[in-house]
C-alpha cells in the first residue's frame, strides 16, 4: 500500500518524535474551514512534534497551494499525497505505520473542518501521563454548525467500563478528539481499511476485546462540524456499517441480550427513514446513552 502515497518534507525530520497528529484532506473539503483546522493544531500550547496531512487523491488547486506554504513555513508538518483517494483508515494506517519506527508515545486525530480548543493536546498529554493504565482517550466535544456556531456539547461516558458497556449500543469515542499511545500500534493493531466511515467503530471494539483501556474527559476539547447533511449521511450511509458494529460488540464482548437486539434493530430501521425520522431517531440515541448507560 506504501506506494499509493508520496512523502513530502523540505524540512528535515525531528530527531525525537514524542507526539504525532494525523489528518486526512478531501476533494469535498471547504479551504476555510481547513485554515481553521490546521491553524488550531499549529497553535497548540503544546505543538505536534510532527503533523502529518494526507492528501487523499485529488484536491481543489486552492487547497493544495494552502497545505504547500504550510509544509513549507513549519518544520513539523509533513504532507502525504495520496494517488488516488484511499479513504480515511488507509490514510491513518500509512501515518502510523510510516512514524512507528520514530518511536513516538502518543497519536492524535483530527479531521479537516474540525476545530481543536488551544490546550487540547496539553490537556490529554498531561492526563495519559499520570494515568498511565489509559491506552485510548477522548473528550466532549462542541458541535458547530457551518458559521461556527455552538449548537451545544456532546458529552460521552468518562469511565472505561461504561465505555465498554456502551459499544454494543453506539460508538462512545469522538474520533476526532482521540490521542492513543503508540504502544497499540507497536502491537500490530490498525485501522480496517474495509469499513469506511466505521473504521473508528470497529476500532474500538477490537481494542477493548483485547483488554485496552479508555476514556473520556469531561471537558469539550474540540468544535465537531455538524452539517446539513449530517443526518441523512449518518442514517443511510453508515446505517448497515454501525448495525454490524453493534453486532460485533455484543459477540467479541459478551453483552447478547433481547434489549441490545432489539435496540440495533431499532436503530438501524429508523436510520433508513427520511432525514427528519433521522433526526428524531439521533436525539432518541443520545437520550438513551445518556439514561440508561450514563456518563460516569
Amino acid at each position: 500500500m506504501n506506494d499509493q502515497f508520496v512523502v513530502q518534507s523540505s524540512n528535515s525530520l525531528p530527531k525525537n518524535v514524542f507526539c504525532v497528529c494525523g489528518m486526512s484532506v478531501y476533494k469535498q473539503d471547504k479551504l476555510s474551514w481547513l485554515q481553521q483546522s490546521v491553524t488550531s493544531i499549529l497553535s497548540q500550547t503544546l505543538k505536534p512534534c510532527l503533523y502529518v496531512i494526507v492528501i487523499d487523491g485529488d484536491v481543489d488547486d486552492e487547497i493544495s497551494l494552502y497545505l504547500n506554504e504550510v509544509e513549507r513555513k513549519n518544520n513539523n508538518v509533513v504532507l502525504v499525497h495520496g494517488i488516488q483517494n484511499r479513504g480515511l483508515s488507509a490514510c491513518m494506517n500509512f501515518i502510523i505505520d510510516w512514524t512507528v519506527p520514530l518511536e513516538p508515545s502518543y497519536f492524535f486525530r483530527m479531521d479537516s473542518d474540525d476545530i481543536s480548543v488551544p490546550h487540547r493536546f496539553e490537556k490529554q498529554i498531561k492526563l495519559l501521563e499520570k494515568h498511565k493504565d489509559i491506552d485510548v482517550l477522548g473528550s466532549a466535544l462542541w458541535e458547530i454548525d457551518a458559521e461556527g456556531k455552538q449548537l451545544g456539547v456532546r458529552c460521552l461516558p468518562t469511565k472505561h467500563t461504561v465505555l465498554i458497556k456502551a459499544l454494543s449500543r453506539r460508538c462512545p469515542i469522538n474520533h476526532p478528539t482521540v490521542v492513543m499511545r503508540y504502544a497499540i500500534f507497536n502491537n500490530g493493531f490498525r485501522y480496517l481499511e474495509s469499513m469506511r466511515n466505521t473504521e473508528d467503530y470497529f476500532f474500538w471494539i477490537t481494542l477493548a476485546h483485547a483488554g485496552y483501556k479508555f476514556a473520556n474527559l469531561r471537558e469539550p476539547l474540540l468544535n465537531f462540524r455538524r452539517l446539513g447533511y449530517f443526518y441523512q449521511r449518518r442514517g443511510r450511509s453508515l446505517s448497515f456499517n454501525e448495525f454490524k458494529a453493534r453486532l460485533l460488540a455484543m459477540k467479541l464482548l459478551k453483552q447478547r441480550s433481547i434489549r441490545n437486539y432489539l435496540y440495533a434493530i431499532l436503530v438501524f430501521v429508523l436510520r433508513l427513514m427520511p432525514a427528519s425520522v433521522i433526526q428524531l431517531a439521533y436525539r432518541i440515541d443520545r437520550f438513551l446513552l445518556k439514561t440508561m448507560i450514563g456518563h460516569d
